[in-house]
């Protein structure tokens, strides 16, 4: 399916590719870029496109998968492509209209992969990140297994072929894990995850639960003063990556990448420079030896890039657990 081959089983027996795409872009980007990029990237050998409502540019990357199969390409069951469910449709009710959304803006019949982008739930209605007067984000209560239990109706509709969540912690996952009466397991759980915060807990819990860690953030962060704290170090000028980057003839950005692809996580690359998502599918080309892993393992320092602050108070909040 994807060139090298590299992909990894998900729980409900469909696969997902190793390496993804991630199209995420700031305010500032055009839209239209979205749509030259993703295209770019499908020709450059992504196959996993990774997008979402919040992003605002699932039409432009429905219109770009579409023209590469129109134009010979790829053929729609090479492509795996992720939405996920925004916070304002987290009501049981609202959750199969916002799938629809989706598809009817990307054009597509169904979905790879659709995921609870964040636990915690926002004021229904069109304002993304609805506030009140005093520019506080209103927040609205749901129980996370209703959620679910709606996810697990749009994968029998067929709207979905594999369902999951995104930003959960271990104890949001057994909820639902422990819900009676549970049809489907989450697939997958989306979650920042880099050298400096390598979330070795919450993989191990997944791991065992099988359930696939997919890593967001991979290369550290694009530093947007909104989501991300700009006093953090960048990561990929870790002296550390830098030497085994240098060791292995690569980039520091390809080693963070392929550490994720070794410890069994699948990861996001997201770029919006051509000649940077071009190097990115390089990471099947060379393997970082177990001294290498190890000391990447010890660059870890719990250093979370995003903090996802619109979500403190809000009982799910999720980043109060340790993992």
């Amino acid at each position: 399916m994807d060139p090298k081959g590299q992909r990894v089983k998900l729980n409900d027996g469909h696969f997902i590719p190793v390496l993804g795409f991630g199209t995420f872009a700031p305010r500032e980007v055009p839209k239209s870029e979205a749509l030259e990029v993703t295209k770019f990237a499908i020709e450059a050998g992504f196959r996993h496109i990774d997008s979402a409502h919040l992003y605002q540019n699932e039409e432009q990357v429905g219109q770009a998968i579409r023209s590469k199969i129109a134009d010979g390409t790829v053929k729609r069951e090479d492509i795996f492509y992720t939405s996920k469910l925004w916070s304002t449709s987290l009501r049981p009710e609202l959750v199969r209209p916002a799938l629809e959304k989706s598809l009817n803006n990307l054009q597509l019949d169904y979905v790879d992969l659709y995921i609870i982008h964040f636990p915690v739930a926002l004021k229904p209605g069109e304002t993304l990140f609805p506030t009140d007067e005093n520019g506080k984000p209103i927040f609205d209560s749901v129980d996370l297994c209703r959620t679910w239990e709606a996810l697990e109706k749009c994968k029998d509709a067929g709207l979905t072929k594999s369902i999951g969540v995104s930003n959960f912690n271990h104890k949001q996952l057994e909820k639902i894990l422990n819900k009676p009466g549970l049809k489907y397991k989450p697939v997958c759980n989306q979650v920042e995850c880099h050298p400096y915060f390598n979330q070795s807990k919450l993989l191990d819990f997944c791991k065992s639960h099988d359930i696939v860690l997919v890593a967001y953030g991979a290369l550290g962060s694009q530093r947007l003063k909104e989501w991300v704290n700009p006093n953090l170090p960048f990561l990929l000028e870790d002296p550390v990556l830098s030497a085994i980057a240098k060791k292995h003839r690569q980039t520091p950005a390809l080693v963070a990448l392929r550490y994720q692809i070794q410890r069994g996580v699948v990861v996001l690359a997201k770029s919006y420079n051509k000649k940077r998502i071009k190097e990115n599918i390089q990471v099947f080309d060379f393997e970082l030896t177990p001294e290498d892993m190890k000391a990447i393992d010890g660059l870890n320092s719990n250093m979370r890039y995003n903090e996802l602050l619109l979500g403190v108070g809000h009982p799910e909040y999720p980043f109060v657990e340790e993992y």
